[in-house]
């Protein structure tokens, strides 16, 4: 499983931890991804996707799965979503 948000395309980033003696020791900063079961009305079923919380808040407040992927660029979305997104605008 890819540490990546079907959505967004948030991925890790690379960092430094910092001691205080100003030491630099590599590290990652994982998104915050949930498995997620969303509801399309338009499709009639269920989706899981794996989604950052930042995401999920945002498909929340666009009100919906549907009408987040209506507006969502496609280098963002993963193949799954862009399949959805498709799927989508044949439906309606």
């Amino acid at each position: 499983m890819s540490k990546r948000c079907e959505l967004t395309g948030v991925s890790p980033l690379k960092g430094h931890n910092v001691s205080h003696s100003n030491n630099k020791t590599k590290r990652r900063f994982l998104p915050n991804l949930k498995k997620v079961t969303f509801k399309s009305d338009i499709l009639k079923k269920s989706i899981k996707l794996s989604v950052s919380n930042a995401a999920l808040r945002t498909v929340d407040f666009k009100g919906g799965l549907d009408k987040f992927l209506k507006n969502a660029k496609n280098k963002n979305l993963s193949k799954k979503a862009q399949k959805l997104k498709i799927s989508l605008s044949i439906k309606a």
